[in-house]
């Protein structure tokens, strides 16, 4: 039964859950579900890191930017994709450690 009680504004605000979902996904999730109960409501979705991963993808939708790829070692100095982020036309630039150092990366090798 949807509630029909209509709400001006809700800020879906979340960081990642490590190592399984994207605050850009956990935005993406929330609101969908927050749509299936009040359509009409204005829903502001704001992605946060807290430094680790996620922060390059948080800093590229908050000022806009652009996402560099390139190879890097992980954790056990095997080749992998990593990023960083371009901001400012080039005067900015956001490095996530958590790329190529981050504790999913270690997987089950701990």
């Amino acid at each position: 039964m949807k509630n029909n009680r209509a709400l001006n504004k809700i800020l879906v605000i979340p960081d990642s859950f490590k190592g399984t979902l994207t605050s850009r996904q956990i935005c993406e999730i929330v609101q969908s579900g927050i749509r299936a109960f009040y359509p009409q409501t204005e829903i502001v979705c704001i992605p946060v890191a807290d430094g680790g991963e996620g922060c390059v993808d948080c800093f590229l939708t908050a000022v806009g930017g652009e996402r560099i790829t390139l190879s890097a070692s992980n954790p056990y100095f095997e080749k992998i994709s990593a990023f960083y982020g371009v901001l400012q036309g080039g005067e900015r630039a956001v490095i996530e450690m958590a790329a190529c150092a981050g504790l999913p990366l270690v997987e089950n090798r701990k």
